[in-house]
């Protein structure tokens, strides 16, 4: 069955929640740029506007995450992703709000994980007091036994930590991304828009809710995820199950197959946090075009993909089309020897 915005609504309602994002985001329609690309009418649903630290979609994910633990009265939070991760930027801030402490096992392995000098979102971490390691590992897992070897030593000392655990975490992340998609839509109905599309730079629990959220709400448009990373594991199928174990949480019967997830690695080359020429070209077109910044990472990947759609002739030149802008905008500042090089110059005539 499909559900209504605000029964929708109801059933999130029952899970403890945190607040933290400024909600709703703009959805801001962005003509210099539509007309630069030359295709529909582009909107862009302004989760880098979320406002905790800098903003990104790990605000919406931390409200309830940060309700869970506080509700199973946990003390801190074991983390960690690379030394650039946004997710560990706002998950500490959310911890600092929440009055958690937060320790935080960066990966400086992998090109995507950047430099560790005190830039970026690694500048904002400490700003925001999280206690940080920082190892030599990659994402995957021997990064994520390290979180849980130090989140067991806390426990035998006598904390309660709340840790990464995909089991958990995952669908409740997602969970707020089912809302936003609600949020999308509202707000198109109030601008008149009926979207054919809606695009994301998402591998994980962002695009896993927005599919639900697809489902559940019945919306009929395309919901494409840009994925940023390949995982060593069927993705689709990962999504899809996270989906499912997020619409279990809340109650309702909404259930994916893998089939439903739209998902492409193309535009991940020259490989995970490695700017390619599109995501550059887009980084530099939205920004001299609307004034809104995209990141090397994630968002400017995602936006690469919908240019080469658009350019492709995917889509006809009176729909309208969203992109999902997931934040990321301090990772601008940890790679700018890349972007003053491939970025060219603007001369004036």
């Amino acid at each position: 069955m499909t559900y209504s915005h605000a029964q929708l609504r109801q059933h999130i309602a029952r899970l403890p929640r945190y607040p933290l994002a400024h909600l709703p985001t703009p959805l801001e329609f962005v003509p210099r740029f539509s007309k630069a690309v030359g295709g529909p009418r582009i909107f862009i649903k302004r989760d880098d506007c979320t406002g905790l630290a800098c903003g990104g979609n790990k605000a919406r994910h931390n409200e309830f995450l940060m309700g869970d633990a506080l509700h199973k009265q946990s003390d801190i939070l074991v983390w960690g992703a690379g030394v650039q991760s946004n997710n560990c930027r706002q998950t500490a801030a959310a911890c600092a709000k929440a009055g958690l402490d937060c320790h935080l096992i960066l990966g400086r392995g992998g090109p995507a994980n950047g430099p560790d000098v005190v830039q970026g979102n690694l500048l904002l971490d400490q700003l925001v007091g999280a206690y940080i390691d920082i190892v030599d590992d990659m994402i995957g897992p021997e990064l994520n036994r390290r979180i849980a070897e130090q989140a067991a030593k806390y426990q035998a000392a006598g904390r309660r930590p709340y840790m990464w655990d995909p089991d958990v975490v995952k669908p409740l992340a997602a969970i707020s991304y089912a809302l936003c998609l609600s949020e999308v839509l509202e707000q198109s109905t109030e601008l008149g828009i009926d979207p054919a599309a809606m695009y994301v730079s998402s591998a994980g629990s962002t695009g896993a809710g927005l599919a639900l959220g697809k489902g559940a709400l019945g919306y009929l448009g395309i919901v494409r995820n840009i994925a940023p990373i390949e995982w060593p594991w069927d993705t689709r199928a990962d999504l899809a199950a996270t989906a499912n174990q997020a619409a279990k949480l809340i109650g309702i019967d909404t259930q994916l197959e893998t089939s439903e997830i739209d998902i492409t690695f193309d535009y991940i080359p020259p490989g995970y946090g490695e700017a390619s020429a599109g995501c550059l070209e887009a980084i530099s077109l939205l920004a001299r075009t609307e004034g809104i910044l995209l990141d090397p990472i994630y968002t400017g990947k995602a936006m690469a993909g919908l240019i080469h759609d658009i350019r492709g002739g995917r889509f006809d030149r009176d729909a309208s089309v969203v992109l999902i802008h997931t934040g990321g905008t301090p990772a601008l500042f940890a790679y700018a020897d890349v972007l003053a090089e491939g970025i060219p110059k603007r001369k004036l005539a």
